[in-house]
C-alpha cells in the first residue's frame, strides 16, 4: 500500500423530505447569499426548486438562481455563473441536480476565486481555494457529491476534461433517494454504470497489497450487481434507490481508492465519446469498459480473474486464468446491457469515420502530448484499436 492522505470533510444528510434543510445547512456552513444552480425543467416541475426556495427564504438567505446546466456540463454556463456570483457577492452555492450540476457548481465556485481563467483547472492546476458547495442530490451516478472532482466541456473545441482539489468538496450534500424515483430506466441505468466505473477504474492498480480496498471495492460492486436489477424492476423502490444512492458517494470520494494507484483510461477514452455525440456518461461507458479492459487484459490477468472471481461468481482456471478474465468482463458487459445500455457504437449513435477525430482529441487535444496514462499507457495505435473494439 502507498502512502496517502485522505481528507472528506463533507457533512451528509441523508433520508425522505432532506431538502427541507437546505437553508439552515448553508446557514449553518456560514453562507449569507447564495446561488441556486440546477439543470432543466425536471427539478420546476417536480417541486423540488420551490422547495428548496423555500428552505432558503425561511432562514432569511437571499439568493440568485442559474439554470440550464445540460448533461455534459458546459464551459459557457460556468463564465456565466462566474460573472453572476461576483456581481452579486455570492458566497455559498447549493446545486440542486445531479454530477453534472454539481460538477458545474464546483467550477464557477473555483472561478469565483481565481483571477484567471477558470479552465486552468481543467489543465492540471490544482484547485486551493474555492467558494463554499453544497448539494441536493438529484441523480445516483457521478459521485460528485462527495468528491473533490470536476468535469467541465470546453466548448470551443469540445474536450472534455477534469478539475480536483479537496477546496471544492462539498461543505454538505443533502441525499433523499425518493428524489431519484422519477428518473427514467435508462438514466438510472446510466448512473448505475457510472458508479461501477468508478470502482473498476481504482481497482485496476499496480500497487500492490491493497487488501482493504480491494474487498471494499469488490463489496460495493456486488451491491450494485444485486440492486440495479432490482431497481430498473422496480423504479419506486426506495431502499433498492437509497442503498445505490449511498454506494455510488463511496464509489467516488475515495475511501475506497487510497493508497494505491488508479486507472480512469476508461473515462478518458469515454469522455471524447460525450463531448462528441452529447450521449449519457454512463452509456458510453458502457461500451468502453469491455473494449479497454480486454485489450489491456493481459498487463496483469490475474486482477481481472480475481474480480471475476470474487464478484462475477467465475470459477477460477488456474491452467488459463486469461480465460477466467475475460469471463468476467463478458458477465460485466452483459450486466450492463440486461439493465437497459447500449452494447456498441452504433447503439450508442457512434460512428466509424469518426475514430480518427476521436483518438486526435483524446491523445493530442488541449495540451496532451499523444498518449493517455493510467493502468498502462495508451498511446493514438492503442486507442484506436479501443475505439474499433466498440464497433
Amino acid at each position: 500500500m502507498d502512502n496517502f492522505t485522505f481528507y472528506s470533510p463533507t457533512y451528509f444528510v441523508f433520508g425522505k423530505e432532506t431538502e427541507a434543510q437546505a437553508g439552515s445547512l448553508i446557514r449553518r456552513f456560514g453562507g449569507t447569499r447564495a446561488l441556486i444552480h440546477y439543470g432543466g425543467k425536471s427539478a420546476e416541475k417536480s417541486g423540488l426548486l420551490g422547495r428548496v426556495r423555500e428552505a432558503l427564504t425561511k432562514e432569511n438567505i437571499p439568493f440568485a438562481e442559474l439554470g440550464g446546466v445540460q448533461p455534459i456540463p458546459r464551459s459557457g454556463l460556468v463564465y456565466q455563473g462566474i460573472e453572476l456570483c461576483r456581481r452579486e457577492k455570492i458566497d455559498f452555492i447549493l446545486a440542486v441536480g445531479g454530477g453534472s450540476v454539481i460538477d458545474s457548481a464546483k467550477a464557477i465556485a473555483a472561478g469565483a476565486v481565481y483571477e484567471g481563467d477558470f479552465w486552468d483547472f481543467y489543465l492540471g492546476k490544482r484547485i486551493e481555494k474555492a467558494l463554499p458547495v453544497g448539494t441536493v442530490l438529484t441523480i445516483a451516478a457521478a459521485g460528485s457529491e462527495g468528491s473533490p472532482d470536476s468535469v467541465i466541456t470546453k466548448e470551443d473545441g469540445m474536450f472534455k476534461r477534469g478539475a480536483s482539489g479537496d477546496a471544492i468538496r462539498p461543505l454538505f450534500s443533502i441525499l433523499n433517494p425518493a428524489l431519484t424515483q422519477t428518473l427514467p430506466p435508462y438514466q438510472t441505468a446510466a448512473g448505475i454504470t457510472d458508479i461501477m466505473a468508478h470502482l473498476y477504474e481504482r481497482y485496476l492498480t499496480n500497487t500492490r497489497e491493497v487488501e482493504v480496498t480491494d474487498r471494499l471495492i469488490e463489496a460495493l460492486l456486488l451491491t450494485m450487481i444485486h440492486e440495479g436489477p432490482r431497481v430498473i424492476a422496480e423504479p419506486d423502490n426506495y431502499d433498492a434507490r437509497a442503498n445505490i444512492m449511498w454506494a455510488g458517494m463511496m464509489a467516488h470520494n475515495n475511501a475506497v481508492g487510497v493508497g494505491r494507484s488508479q486507472d480512469w483510461n476508461s473515462h478518458n477514452v469515454e469522455h471524447e465519446l460525450s463531448a462528441l455525440y452529447d450521449c449519457a456518461h454512463g452509456a458510453g461507458l458502457a461500451v468502453t469498459l469491455p473494449a479497454v479492459f480486454t485489450y489491456v487484459l493481459s498487463h496483469d490477468v490475474m486482477r481481472f480473474a480475481k474480480v471475476a472471481v470474487r464478484v462475477w461468481g467465475c470459477q477460477m482456471n488456474f491452467d488459463h486464468p486469461e480465460v477466467t478474465a475475460r469471463e468476467g468482463i463478458e458477465k460485466m458487459r452483459q450486466f450492463f446491457i440486461s439493465i437497459g445500455m447500449p452494447k456498441n457504437f452504433a447503439e450508442l449513435g457512434a460512428r466509424e469515420e469518426d475514430i480518427p477525430q476521436l483518438v486526435q482529441a483524446l491523445c493530442y487535444g488541449d495540451g496532451r502530448e499523444g498518449s493517455i496514462s493510467g493502468f498502462v499507457t495508451l498511446d493514438t495505435q492503442d486507442c484506436e484499436k479501443i475505439y474499433r473494439m466498440m464497433l
